[in-house]
């Protein structure tokens, strides 16, 4: 099977961006605890959570940030893009009901390693939850024979 990249390392410009979104829902949150393994009652425990300073279930941290990992291997740069690197500082978490927006821009190009640098983040009504940086390599146009 071969793929097209969305974007060849040629075509990106400083300020491209691009966004996808998750509704956070118990069935995700759960899920994903058993997917990564990572049980904490801060995620899966209704009456543990009620117990915390949150007063009620987060998303994982790295379930709101997986929206950046979509961007990037769908969107921006896209298909054929190797995500190498990834920095965030968590803010605030994502509830059961929240509408999760996460957003990478593209801020530096190195044409010589092909290393692209993406500043990132995710946000709930319009407040960061998570910030920070990504390192993806991407393709160069291939030449034409």
């Amino acid at each position: 099977m071969s793929i097209t990249p969305k974007f060849y390392l040629e075509d990106l410009e400083v300020g491209m961006f691009a966004e996808s979104t998750m509704d956070i829902t118990g069935e995700q949150i759960d899920a994903f605890a058993d997917i990564i393994g990572d049980h904490n009652p801060i995620h899966v425990d209704e009456e543990f959570a009620k117990t915390t300073m949150f007063g009620q279930r987060i998303a994982h941290g790295a379930l709101s940030a997986s929206l950046i990992s979509a961007v990037l291997g769908n969107d921006l740069p896209g298909p054929g893009a190797v995500f190498v690197e990834l920095n965030l500082r968590f803010r605030r978490p994502a509830f059961i009901g929240d509408h999760v927006i996460g957003r990478a821009e593209v801020a530096e190009i190195n044409e010589k390693t092909g290393r692209v640098k993406m500043k990132c983040y995710c946000s709930v009504n319009g407040k960061q939850i998570c910030r920070g940086d990504a390192g993806v390599v991407v393709q160069k146009r291939p030449k034409e024979d």
